[in-house]
């Protein structure tokens, strides 16, 4: 396959995953409306996404001994990031869930300049004006001070804060195959969610056993589309990728959520929370867009 090829099959691959993981709330709220509440249903969503990498894994026989391994615990961690907000969209609103961890240019520039002490281009400091003041239209709700009112919003936040952690180390670092890195990326996000089931022990809410068949499909469905294979085609699609284009294309994300939730769960923002999305993605295209002025990696993921 030529280079053009190539390039055009990666576009696709990495606006399809973010057009998938803008649907990614229709499973994880189905499972919660059988009867799977809270983080009950993200452990079986990861349990599977793992149980069907194991034999993968075993086959492929990695030398682990020589991975990086800062690499492999960013990589977790961005596991963790993903079932944070895979937990999110079940406890809050779908689109703000999106846009609050579409703030990740914001921790990752504030990550970048205090505590690594690296200095940081006047364009960055932008991303984070637009972000903070989007960050304060979208949780203000009329009030002085934004802040997150639900459990959701706030694993949303969280989310995006391990998510800017996880990508600084994993573009740092990490020197994993595509398929061993969604394994590492699972395994952090299943260690996530039991952490998550224990604070919160929410057990289910009907009878669920046997579970329903169209329950297994969702769950199923999770583990190997949304989990396996969206995240080793994004893997591997990076690579021929510049990160702007990367960046941009993961923003049908944004697009496809918002839309959907709209449309099929009635959710809906008030004025100055569009606004307040608006501001936010604007502050995602800065950072990808300014990684051609300024040649520094853009943040958003």
């Amino acid at each position: 396959m030529d280079t053009a090829r190539k390039t055009l099959l990666a576009s696709g691959l990495v606006a399809t995953a973010g057009c998938l993981w803008g649907l990614y709330w229709v499973p994880v709220r189905a499972l919660s409306g059988a009867g799977w509440p809270g983080a009950l249903g993200s452990v079986i969503i990861a349990l599977i996404a793992g149980t069907l990498l194991v034999p993968v894994i075993m086959a492929r026989r990695f030398a682990w001994r020589s991975a990086d391994r800062v690499g492999v615990l960013a990589t977790a961690v961005g596991g963790s990031a993903f079932m944070l907000y895979s937990v999110g969209i079940v406890e809050a609103r779908v689109a703000i869930v999106i846009l609050l961890f579409y703030l990740t240019p914001v921790w990752t520039t504030l990550i970048t300049r205090f505590v690594f002490g690296h200095a940081v281009h006047p364009i960055r400091y932008g991303v984070i004006v637009l972000g903070l003041f989007g960050l304060f239209l979208t949780l203000g709700r009329g009030g002085f001070l934004p802040r997150p009112e639900r459990a959701g919003e706030w694993y949303a936040l969280l989310a995006g804060l391990f998510w800017s952690l996880g990508s600084i180390g994993i573009s740092a670092r990490s020197d994993l195959p595509a398929v061993e890195s969604t394994f590492v990326f699972v395994i952090g996000a299943l260690a996530t969610a039991l952490i998550l089931f224990g604070l919160d022990p929410t057990l289910p809410t009907t009878d669920v056993w046997p579970p329903a068949l169209s329950s297994v499909a969702w769950a199923v469905a999770a583990g190997a589309v949304w989990w396996i294979a969206s995240m080793i085609a994004l893997v591997w699609a990076t690579a021929y990728l510049e990160p702007a284009r990367v960046g941009i294309l993961l923003m049908s994300e944004v697009l496809v959520g918002v839309v959907s939730a709209a449309l099929f769960a009635g959710e809906t923002m008030a004025g100055l929370q569009w606004l307040g999305g608006a501001l936010l993605i604007s502050a995602a295209v800065l950072d990808v867009v300014s990684d051609r002025w300024i040649g520094a990696p853009a943040a958003t993921g």
